[in-house]
């Protein structure tokens, strides 16, 4: 990933390093990976999100 510095505007490329490790899930990756999950727990996690994603799926279809 890279991110180009216009004019010496450090905040601005901070920002906009900010907004793509937010769409790529990097900062929701660490969160997770700051204490173990065990194993049971992450399939009802990942069996819940994908119900989640299921469920804005059909949302937006319905539209």
């Amino acid at each position: 990933m890279e991110i180009s510095v216009r004019d010496n505007n450090i905040e601005q490329a901070l920002r906009i390093l900010k907004k793509k490790l937010q769409r790529e899930g990097v900062f929701r990756e660490m969160k997770l990976r700051r204490q173990y999950e065990k194993p049971s727990e992450r399939k009802a996690r990942e069996k819940s999100e994908a119900i989640r994603r299921l469920r804005k799926l059909a949302r937006r279809r319905m539209r």
